[in-house]
């Protein structure tokens, strides 16, 4: 009866220690738009950082911008940004006015506005 005990709770412990294992492997993916767009060295550009926890800040040339967004697929959603209110005259402050995004087969990311129209691109970061 012991001997059946041990054996099941080696079973029981083995299979544990997989599922651990293979859990941590399946969550070490990491999304596509996490990362730097734009050159987020020069402040008079605008620039994204994208975090994986969904957080967002950069500047859109002129303001400081912190927000969130969300993957869907090959779209990502921003829930709004907040942002400094300084004048920057001659500035395009355009990212300021962005909704969704979507990487372009050409790496960069194509940023579009609430109708749905090209606003702007961000390379990838340095």
């Amino acid at each position: 009866m012991a001997q059946t005990r041990h054996r099941t709770f080696r079973i029981v412990y083995l299979a544990s220690m997989a599922a651990i294992v293979m859990a941590g492997c399946a969550g070490s993916g990491t999304s596509p738009f996490v990362g730097v767009w734009g050159d987020a060295g020069d402040a008079k550009q605008p620039s994204l950082d994208l975090k994986s926890d969904g957080n967002a800040t950069g500047t859109d040339g002129c303001n400081r911008l912190m927000g969130s967004w969300k993957e869907d697929g090959k779209t990502i959603s921003f829930g709004g940004f907040a942002s400094t209110r300084m004048a920057c005259e001659g500035v395009d402050t355009w990212l300021s006015n962005a909704s969704t995004a979507k990487i372009q087969e050409n790496g960069e990311l194509a940023v579009f506005g609430q109708g749905g129209d090209e606003i702007g691109t961000l390379a990838p970061g340095k």
